[in-house]
């Protein structure tokens, strides 16, 4: 078995033509076919497209100066359950 992965554009029919090459001619051959809309692709939106401010991205990657808080403190002290018989 073999992918064979072929773009192609479909005619103002809306009929789509494929030609798919094969290793041997006058050959049987059992196809199936899946149809995928390509995605448009356009122009990548930028972060300021985004909503983020211009620069925030270079100007806060990397920026930590400082360290790291290992501590996490102590935790709340809870009642403990009783079940009722």
């Amino acid at each position: 078995m073999q992918t064979v992965c072929v773009q192609s554009q479909s005619g103002a029919d809306g009929v789509l033509h494929l030609d798919i090459p094969v290793d041997a001619p006058n050959a049987d051959y059992e196809v199936i076919v899946v149809l995928r809309p390509k995605a448009h692709v356009g122009k990548p939106e930028t972060p300021e497209d985004r909503g983020w401010p211009a620069g925030f991205f270079e100007a806060t990657a990397g920026a930590w100066q400082g360290d790291f808080v290992r501590d996490q403190g102590q935790f709340e002290e809870r009642e403990e359950w009783q079940t009722i018989p």
